[in-house]
């Protein structure tokens, strides 16, 4: 089942875990929206910047530092996904806590081996 997923803190640098992700997640044929903190492109895959008004996303993918993603808490329960993926480091309780409110499920785990050992 082709999951929509939104890859918070994706960059063009391809040593970067979140490019990689946005390149498996691509080549798995998942539809993919990238937002990172300057515009580019990781693929075909446009990266937006700010807040931008998606719909439909079934999943997000974490790889920003849990400093940094208190700025998003609002944007990413305004998208209503079914699940978030902590990515390793982007581990953050208050986060877990907030989402888990709301009914989306907290996965601690890395996206890569995920969708590697068929357990997206």
């Amino acid at each position: 089942m082709n999951k929509t997923t939104l890859v918070i803190g994706a960059s063009e640098n391809t040593e970067r875990y979140s490019n990689m992700a946005v390149k498996l997640l691509t080549a798995y044929q998942h539809k993919v929206f990238a937002l990172g903190n300057k515009k580019g492109k990781i693929g075909d895959v446009e990266i937006l910047v700010g807040q931008p008004a998606l719909t439909n996303v079934h999943t997000i993918t974490l790889y920003l530092s849990p400093k940094y993603q208190k700025d998003y808490y609002d944007y990413i329960l305004s998208l209503k996904p079914e699940r978030i993926i902590y990515n390793p480091g982007t581990e953050n309780d208050e986060l877990i806590e907030l989402t888990s409110k709301h009914n989306i499920s907290a996965i601690v785990a890395c996206t890569l081996v995920m969708l590697k050992t068929n357990q997206y």
